[in-house]
């Protein structure tokens, strides 16, 4: 199949794109900086661009993972935000449309579900974790990233109600450099491991579960899905997750505590969210690979942790 993947020299598609050419697909690359995968530089917010590279390239079907994001919104003003992340969803849905694509594969974000109260925690005063599904709401982004990817959600959701066009939404939780990787305590491979309880995955299960949604959407309609590496627990668990958070987690792994101690790291003193990512193992047959269970397999046998961590990573576009 001859697939445009957009944000081509980005995190994710620097290990997606390889892994797609690998399973016969012809990839053709859009991003606004050059990159191994990136075969036309440009922007999607360019609509005759977009137009132009259907034409050339016959392309079948798009997985849209191009957008501007969180840490950009220091860098860049509100209106680049609705540029990128809205009108150029906006031009990718009409030329797939036109083209008679039967799949659009969106990737989002757990982000945009992230509203000021949810975020506060029990700061905030919460009394209990937030279990957070596709059934949560209502949402309230807090920022203009998370404000113009659930704009562009409502897009992908009307063109599969007006063209019929097989849509999936692809709500990722952490699974990329971040600001918190510089810390020192705890450290970023400490944070980053405690994640994998309730809100990370891995860019590797990132990349099965796109391709799990491109094989798995057509015939489906509209579906949105939370992607995160599965989380122990269970939504009996969310009040004492606020409360004492490692006297649950010593209930599922009793090891955690010793492991982490000879490591020098602190298992998180509360939780107050958890990403729930049944759905997509429900109906697209994706699960990561990845969860808490392997990190503390790798403590244990003193071998690499089992994602990537690289503090010192600059995003394409702002390496030009």
């Amino acid at each position: 199949m001859k697939l445009l993947l957009t944000g081509s020299s980005g995190w994710l598609g620097r290990f997606l794109a390889p892994k797609l050419e690998a399973m016969g697909h012809q990839v053709i690359g859009l991003d606004v900086a050059a990159g191994d995968y990136t075969h036309i530089v440009g922007s999607v917010a360019d609509r005759s661009l977009v137009d132009q590279i259907f034409s050339d390239h016959g392309i079948q079907a798009v997985i849209h993972s191009g957008a501007l994001h969180k840490p950009d919104i220091v860098r860049y003003p509100n209106s680049a935000f609705v540029d990128v992340n809205v009108t150029g969803t906006l031009n990718l849905l009409e030329a797939a449309v036109q083209a008679g694509h039967d799949r659009f594969i969106f990737t989002s974000t757990t982000s945009l579900m992230i509203s000021e109260t949810v975020r506060a925690g029990r700061a905030g005063g919460a009394e209990q974790a937030v279990w957070l599904d596709e059934e949560f709401g209502p949402l309230k982004p807090r920022n203009i990233y998370g404000l113009t990817k659930l704009s562009a959600e409502h897009l992908c959701r009307l063109y599969h109600k007006l063209y019929g066009i097989n849509v999936a939404v692809l709500r990722t939780g952490r699974f990329f450099p971040e600001d918190d990787d510089t810390l020192e305590v705890p450290s970023g491979p400490n944070l980053k491991a405690n994640e994998f309880l309730n809100r990370r995955l891995t860019v590797e299960d990132a990349v099965e579960a796109h391709i799990a949604a491109l094989d798995g959407i057509v015939g489906m309609g509209f579906e949105t899905f939370i992607l995160s590496a599965p989380t122990p627990f269970v939504r009996e668990d969310c009040k004492q997750l606020v409360e004492d958070a490692p006297s649950v987690i010593a209930r599922y792994f009793p090891e955690a505590q010793a492991l982490y101690e000879d490591k020098g790291w602190v298992l998180p003193d509360h939780i107050d969210r958890i990403y729930d990512a049944g759905k997509a193992e429900k109906l697209l047959g994706f699960r990561g690979k990845t969860n808490f269970a392997r990190i503390l397999e790798a403590l244990a046998n003193n071998r690499p942790m089992p994602f990537h961590h690289d503090p010192s990573y600059i995003s394409p576009k702002e390496a030009i």
